[in-house]
């Protein structure tokens, strides 16, 4: 008899578990379809430093603040994602000249190399919203050797530098959808919920590619 209970209560462990499996499932893909949206209405900025050097980090966010006030006026202008992009890349040798003289003008020689390209980014929050992980296509600003701790936020739209209280503003202005601006900005449990199923959806697609 007491080896029935026992397999009885490992039985309904066994659902309840697969349950909940199914359900994070079915969240997360739903939650997965915002973020692959979001991922096609954004460009993110990655700045690198080189080293975790106590002046590195600072030189890191000397630079970020460049990057950022050279990009913030052209991408409020830009009409959706596809100009940005076009812009950004036009202004990759623009935005790497700059980084260096802001390192020069510090005293420091490291090289800065600037791309385009897909990375992939943790769970973010930011003031005013949070972006789930996955792949999005950033702008990377990479300093000297580039083995330091890393920056990461919007470049556009140009969220990075708004007010939280505009960003739904800045959000709508740069062709974002009011539900998409809905899905960054939860608030509770059931986001938590939503973006760490996104997470594991990533890794099992990650995983699935390789």
């Amino acid at each position: 008899m007491g080896k029935k209970q026992n397999k009885s209560k490992w039985n309904a462990l066994e659902c309840a578990l697969l349950i909940m499996l199914a359900v994070c499932l079915l969240m997360g893909a739903a939650a997965l379809g915002r973020q692959d949206r979001l991922q096609q209405k954004m460009i993110r900025l990655h700045v690198v430093a080189n080293s975790d050097s106590q002046r590195d980090q600072a030189l890191k966010l000397q630079v970020r603040d460049k990057v950022l006030a050279f990009t913030e006026n052209t991408m409020r202008t830009a009409a959706d994602r596809q100009e940005a992009n076009r812009t950004l890349r036009a202004a990759l040798p623009t935005i790497q000249a700059m980084a260096e003289e802001t390192l020069r003008e510090n005293g420091c020689a490291d090289r800065v190399e600037t791309r385009l390209e897909p990375v992939e980014f943790p769970l973010k929050t930011y003031s005013g919203f949070r972006l789930p992980a996955g792949e999005y296509l950033a702008l990377r600003v990479l300093i000297g050797e580039a083995e330091g701790q890393n920056w990461w936020c919007v470049v556009y739209p140009p969220l990075c530098m708004t007010a939280a209280a505009n960003v739904r503003e800045t959000g709508i202005a740069c062709g974002m959808e009011r539900e998409d601006l809905d899905f960054m900005q939860e608030e509770g449990e059931e986001y938590q919920v939503k973006f760490r199923c996104v997470e594991l959806w990533e890794q099992l697609r990650q995983w699935l590619h390789k």
